[in-house]
């Protein structure tokens, strides 16, 4: 049997806390598949004055709490914000609110937030990673168009990098897989150190 195997089959279960399809997606680049998908319910709304790292962070371990997890058992979530200055841009509730903060992001700089944790018998470990993004100034036409396609819709910021969008925006600095939704090369340090073996080399 050859080493992978080996590391694959005494891999401990893996619970991702996250419907997002863009984790798993991510997830699947370094060879992880959860072998369950358990969202935890949490209210995400932020508390009053509460600034966008700290937040990132509360809501990440809150749904990290909300996850059920059986002895042995490895739980990985992540909470992705979008924010400018103090300003914290949640998943917009309709196309009204995706506008406004498309609007509000164009032609500026902006912060993304991805906290990442793992909770696994040992405790609970987390990283949070910060990036920077520019987003071109939009036209009127522009910002119609990426309403149009819904894209929009469930993504912190009103918009996702990785989708049409990703025309919007000419520079950024940080982790692109972290603006997407997961900073890869810090959840395999974590899940590595949870006794979680990584393909290519992790162990």
């Amino acid at each position: 049997m050859t080493g992978d195997g080996d590391g694959a089959a005494s891999r401990p279960r893996l619970i991702l806390g996250s419907a997002s399809s863009r984790r798993r997606e991510l997830l699947a680049q370094i060879g992880v598949v959860p072998d369950d998908i358990r969202p935890g319910d949490i209210d995400e709304t932020p508390f009053k004055a509460e600034q966008p790292r700290p937040y990132c962070t509360r809501v990440t371990l809150a749904k990290a709490a909300a996850v059920a997890r059986a002895a042995g058992e490895i739980v990985l979530v992540a909470d992705t914000t979008v924010a400018m200055g103090r300003r914290i841009f949640g998943k917009p509730e309709d196309e009204k609110e995706a506008a406004a903060f498309l609007l509000a992001l164009s032609g500026r700089r902006h912060r993304v937030f991805t906290c990442v944790a793992v909770v696994s018998d040992a405790g609970v470990r987390h990283r949070i990673v910060e990036s920077a993004v520019r987003m071109k100034r939009l036209s009127d036409g522009e910002v119609n168009g990426y309403l149009a396609s819904g894209d929009w819709r469930g993504k912190a910021g009103g918009y996702a990098i990785q989708g049409p969008a990703g025309t919007f925006i000419p520079w950024i600095s940080g982790s692109y897989s972290a603006i997407m939704g997961l900073p890869l090369a810090e959840t395999a340090v974590l899940l590595r150190d949870a006794g979680y073996s990584i393909e290519g080399g992790w162990s």
